[in-house]
């Protein structure tokens, strides 16, 4: 008999996986390049799934870890909650505080996520104009560039997972990491970056390994030749390039998320629905992100924080620090990053005489 733990988790993929075919099969039939107004629109409809999600770990969390005593319950509170007091003699009272812990640590996880993703909208944006991709084809790379990462990520979280329940050191190299990376990201100078195509290492390791086309062939990710040779096209390199920088990315934002919830669940569900998000946000951001100028600084101080966080957790355990703080920090750090992008005024270059 299938648990009630592996039921959720697969009608989870299920109904993210449907969306996506939903989106791709239906509703972008033809290419296209997507306009602001519709990427508003999916950027609503995938935010609104994520504010539903919360709703159902706040009133049904139990089911994604199948809990059905009160042995269970402390069992999970001790192995990803250990900060709750789950002893309150009541099982319906001892749920009530997990689910709604489960929920905050979702929202915050998933708030942290798609505040990071916006460092990689820029990356995506390099990488399209440095590789002449055409518009109407940004939509379709990436939806595979998503799938992708969605398998990439379900390896890293639960791998991530069993690292941190063995080696409980592990939060601690995570932390300096993170502080590392906010730092080199709040220091470095603002030029603009570049992508030497020929360069990349990707390219290279596809020029080297995979029959690869020597130019675009319309939306095709595969061509054959009237000889028979089969080649790919330099659209699918794009696509692996896009995965490669998510992995990049995800070495920061995963773990940063670990320290918000130790839950590998609740970490996944709130990076998947970020991912989900991502690609309609970047459609949406893409022409307006230049404007908030202090977000890149908001983001280093964001991963500073998160951090230190991993760094004191135990500290912070004993003064009773919850989760629900971490996400007014998040909030607060992205609140003011963009209203000084708005307020401050921005220093143009002298004229020249």
């Amino acid at each position: 008999m299938l648990s009630n733990e592996f039921l959720f988790f697969a009608g989870f993929i299920a109904v993210i996986l449907l969306m996506l075919l939903l989106d791709l099969g239906i509703f972008s039939k033809n290419d296209h390049e997507v306009k602001f107004k519709e990427a508003a629109a999916w950027t609503g409809v995938w935010v609104a799934l994520s504010m539903a999600f919360y709703f159902i770990i706040r009133t049904h969390g139990d089911l994604i870890h199948g809990v059905d005593s009160i042995e269970d319950l402390y069992r999970l509170g001790q192995k990803y909650a250990p900060h709750l007091n789950l002893v309150t003699g009541s099982f319906e009272e001892g749920m009530e505080i997990y689910r709604a812990n489960m929920a905050t640590e979702y929202i915050t996880g998933y708030l942290l996520e798609y505040a990071l993703s916006i460092d990689n909208i820029f990356v995506i944006i390099l990488i399209f104009t440095s590789f002449n991709v055409a518009p109407k084809y940004y939509k379709k790379v990436l939806f595979w560039g998503v799938l992708g990462a969605i398998i990439m990520r379900f390896g890293f979280i639960f791998l991530g997972s069993a690292l941190i329940q063995k080696f409980t050191w592990i939060m601690y190299v995570f932390g300096l990491l993170l502080v590392y990376q906010g730092g080199k990201i709040f220091f470095e100078k603002d030029e603009e970056e570049q992508i030497d195509p020929a360069k990349h290492p990707v390219v290279r390791f596809a020029s080297r390994y995979l029959p690869v086309f020597p130019r675009y062939v319309q939306e095709h990710f595969f061509v054959r030749t009237r000889e028979g040779k089969f080649f790919f096209t330099p659209l699918f390199v794009v696509v692996l390039i896009i995965e490669f920088t998510d992995l990049i990315f995800a070495v920061d934002s995963v773990p940063a998320v670990f320290a918000v919830t130790k839950d590998p669940y609740v970490v996944f569900f709130s990076n998947i629905f970020a991912i989900m998000g991502l690609r309609s946000m970047f459609f949406f951001l893409s022409n307006i992100v230049g404007l908030f100028r202090y977000l890149k600084y908001g983001l280093a101080v964001l991963l500073v924080f998160i951090g230190c966080k991993m760094l004191a957790h135990d500290y912070l355990k004993e003064i009773g620090f919850e989760t629900v703080y971490s996400l007014y920090v998040i909030l607060g750090i992205l609140l003011i990053s963009i209203l000084a992008s708005v307020v401050i005024p921005e220093k143009k270059e002298a004229e020249k005489a």
